[in-house]
């Protein structure tokens, strides 16, 4: 992505969001237009696919925290024109805020106030001054062909609960730019090949001076990829990559939880003429299981015994996820007591397995025949006390 492209493209208003807006609003915003615009929802029409790789492209910078920032930066500092050469004007001038003249050692100056001072009153340059900013703005200290890199793609995947837990490999289809198959990603027609730029000599990046100092920039004759192509791929006109419809298998590992964004390096979008991929985010959704919940690495359970059961204690079957064990319920056990059998959780990892939590749940009826209804009716009379009479004392008072 070229300087000129940041200041040029307003990805804040791609996206439908404020200046200020933070990351998880400009998430959002993302995913519900990718949604709408996505090609598979909109097949053949070449307004929302060119809108959606827009959307793609400004979501690639605005969801970089350093991409972001230096994006921000040079929209700041270029966005006004407050850098463009005036007609007649000598130096690298331009008009500030409110029309003012604006000379370039004006911010140099600021840059270095207060710094060492040379012979004549001139202040030398700091490390992390004027130099290292427009090293950043300008591409300086970057690798060659690194603007190259293939954009992230970011797509959804949706579990069942069980395949969350144990980890699976899924199918996913893409419908983005991948490497094109005519020239194998070079860019160049099928017997040709790239040349090294001989303005550049294969950095991707030239020098330019402006007075007492230079910056760099990324090279305008191969646009930073080091290499110029003379005959173009018919197919992908020189990119290296076209846009289809791709299925790619991926292994969810095991414990993943609902809402997680698992990334895999190197299976984004190709960069363009052999520059590196960009990366894959998988968001995981998780359905949700008829009989278990969890909390972490746990899994929880509620498991329903009857009155005698929790009074006089007993031995049941609870399920786990890799079959059924026997858990002994103790005499006198109450309602909503939590029972672990550990390791039967999740794994994730190289952690330690979670367990199972089994909460019982003492079962009332609501149905009695008259035989039951009597047998109650002793029972209630031969338990001795009352459960609430300390609520009737303090009531008292």
């Amino acid at each position: 992505m070229s300087t000129k492209d940041w200041i040029e493209k307003d990805y804040y208003a791609v996206l439908g969001v404020s200046k200020d807006a933070s990351p998880e609003v400009i998430k959002r915003s993302y995913r519900k237009l990718a949604r709408d615009l996505h090609p598979d929802k909109n097949p053949g029409n070449s307004e929302a696919e060119a809108r959606f790789k827009e959307v793609s492209e400004a979501y690639g910078v605005l969801s970089d925290e350093r991409k972001r920032r230096e994006y921000d930066e040079a929209r700041t500092l270029f966005g006004s024109g407050a850098f463009r050469r005036q007609a007649g004007a000598g130096g690298f001038g331009g008009t500030g805020p409110g029309g003012m003249p604006f000379d370039f050692t004006d911010l140099f100056n600021a840059q270095n106030a207060g710094g060492p001072q040379a012979p004549g009153g001139a202040h030398r340059a700091r490390s992390g001054g004027l130099g290292d900013l427009f090293g950043a703005m300008f591409g300086g200290g970057r690798q060659p062909g690194a603007s190259n890199r293939g954009g992230d793609i970011e797509t959804e995947a949706t579990l069942d609960f069980a395949e969350a837990a144990r980890g699976v490999t899924v199918p996913l289809r893409l419908h983005a730019p991948g490497v094109c198959e005519t020239c194998q990603g070079s860019g160049a027609k099928p017997g040709t090949k790239p040349r090294t730029c001989p303005l550049c000599l294969g950095t991707g990046l030239v020098s330019r001076n402006q007075g007492a100092f230079s910056f760099s920039e990324p090279c305008r004759e191969c646009q930073g990829a080091g290499s110029v192509v003379d005959e173009k791929c018919v197919d992908c006109k020189g990119t290296g990559g076209v846009t289809k419809t791709r299925t790619m298998h991926v292994r969810i590992p095991a414990g993943v939880s609902d809402g997680q964004r698992i990334r895999l390096k190197g299976k984004g979008q190709p960069g363009q003429r052999g520059g590196p991929p960009g990366d894959l985010y998988v968001v995981v959704h998780v359905r949700g299981h008829n009989l278990f919940g969890r909390s972490g690495l746990n899994l929880t359970l509620t498991v329903p015994v009857t009155f005698p059961e929790a009074v006089t204690g007993t031995e049941i079957r609870v399920p786990t996820l890799d079959g059924s064990v026997t858990l002994r319920v103790a005499p006198g056990t109450p309602s909503g007591r939590v029972l672990r059998v550990r390791g039967k959780g999740v794994r994730k990892g190289d952690a330690p397995p979670g367990d199972l939590l089994v909460t019982i749940e003492v079962e009332v009826p609501s149905n009695l025949n008259e035989a039951a209804r009597k047998a109650l009716a002793d029972y209630a009379a031969a338990t001795p006390g009352n459960p609430r009479a300390h609520l009737e004392r303090e009531g008292a008072r």
